[in-house]
Formats: structure tokens, sequence, C-alpha cells
């Protein structure tokens, strides 16, 4: 392990553009639950589909009831290692971009800059008009949909309100994906951080970012199908792995 940690301090500090992708596994520690654990509470919530929810009045009224029984869930989360880790890097001029698929909104919370960060998910913690595209904010949905126990809708357009994540079936941001590409193509190192490499198109980057020439490094819990291609797979608790990064202690 020293050895390894060695190599990765090394492919970090010697790093020109790296670009960071995140997963479900750097904010466990924080009190997010993991989609794909045993047990994990997305399983007894999991969530509604985007046709189901455009389609389907009372499918968008059982959205809601889940999006808030899991927020209430993860309710005390704060960012953790990884996310100041991140954050220092950026700070310090020595990390260009973050992908993340987590919509937990931890990477802002911990001070990255927004300039500095795709959400190729999404963001749970507000909401968007479906067809105006207003920014709309959970805590007046949520006091409306407790006393009502109606779906929301937008005031400037009566167009359906949905949290702004990326749902099952629903198209990824063709901006948000252009903006990880690119990251991924002009990066020297890309970092991926607790993720499973598991959903598409996300989990491509990897292998567009090391076919463009950048050194490829894995930190998770568990292996990833891409662990052949990396220069370098670090196998353990992410938080751990990013400590030396990180000014908070």
């Amino acid at each position: 392990m020293d050895e390894t940690a060695g190599r990765l301090a090394a492919l970090i500090d010697g790093a020109r553009h790296l670009v960071a992708f995140t997963g479900a596994g750097v904010s466990t520690e924080c009190g997010v639950p993991d989609f794909r654990s045993p047990g994990s509470p997305w399983l007894r919530y999991p969530p509604i589909g985007f046709q189901a929810f455009v389609s389907d009045a009372a499918q968008r009224v059982e959205a809601w009831r889940r999006k808030f029984a899991m927020d209430d869930l993860y309710a005390g989360a704060r960012p953790g290692r990884v996310h100041h880790a991140l954050r220092d890097l950026a700070q310090n001029g020595r990390l260009d971009t973050v992908i993340t698929q987590n919509i937990d909104g931890l990477h802002q919370a911990a001070g990255l800059p927004v300039a500095k960060l795709v959400e190729l998910h999404g963001n749970g913690t507000y909401a968007r008009c479906l067809q105006c595209g207003q920014r709309h904010e959970l805590d007046g949905i949520r006091a409306r949909f407790d006393a009502t126990g109606l779906a929301p809708e937008c005031a400037a357009c009566g167009g359906m309100v949905k949290s702004a994540t990326v749902a099952f079936g629903q198209p990824l941001d063709p901006a948000d994906v252009r903006a990880a590409r690119d990251a991924a193509c002009r990066c020297d190192l890309f970092l991926v951080l607790g993720s499973s490499l598991v959903v598409q198109p996300a989990a491509s980057l990897p292998l567009l970012a090391r076919a463009k020439g950048a050194a490829l490094v894995i930190v998770n819990r568990e292996p990833t199908r891409l662990d052949e291609e990396a220069d370098l797979v670090v196998r353990g608790d992410v938080g751990e792995a990013l400590q030396p990064w990180c000014a908070i202690r």
C-alpha cells in the first residue's frame, strides 16, 4: 500500500491538467447511501422513470413522495474528505474539472467552483420546470406538497416541475456531455474516485481520456470493468486515499 500511495501521489502531484470523475463512493462516508449496496434505501424508494413521470399524474406525486423520503434520510450529509481534497486542488490551480455522477450537491457545498464542475446526472438539491426551465427551490415545493399532496406546477408557465436530476429514460444535457468529453480529451490525468464505472455514457469517459494520452487512475473499494486499462488501481477507501490532499484533517 505504501508503494501504491507513492505512485498515486506522484501521478497527482505531477499532473498539469487533472480531471476527477466522482461516483457514489465519495459520498457514502458523508451519509449519502449508495444506489447499489445491499439494503440501500434506494431499493425501498426506487426512482420513478422519466416517461412515467411525464405521462401519469399519480406517478408524479409518487416520485415526489419518494424524493422527499430519500432527502430526509441524508438531510445531515456534509462534504467529506474527497470533496474537500478536490476543492483544495482546484483552489491551488491543480485541478481542471470534476465530472460527477452524484446528485447530492456536496461538491458545491465543499466550495468547488461551479465553473469546474460537470454534473452529468443533474442535481437533487433543487427542481426545474420541464417546460420553461425555471429553477424552483425545494423548501417551497415541500411545504405545498405536504399541505396538498399534489405534485408541483411551475408558477411561470404551468409546466411540470421535476427534481433537477436526470431520471431513468431522460436524456442527459448535451451541454454537460460535451463539457465532460472536452475535459476528458484535454486532461493528462483522469482520476476515477468511488465509481463502479457501470452507468453509460459516463463510464466511457475514462477510455476517452486514455485514448487521448492521459494516465488513468481508478480508486475504488471494489473492482471495476476498466481496472485492466488503468495505469494505477488503488483498491480501498477513497477518502483515505485522497486524505493527503485535503486541508481539513
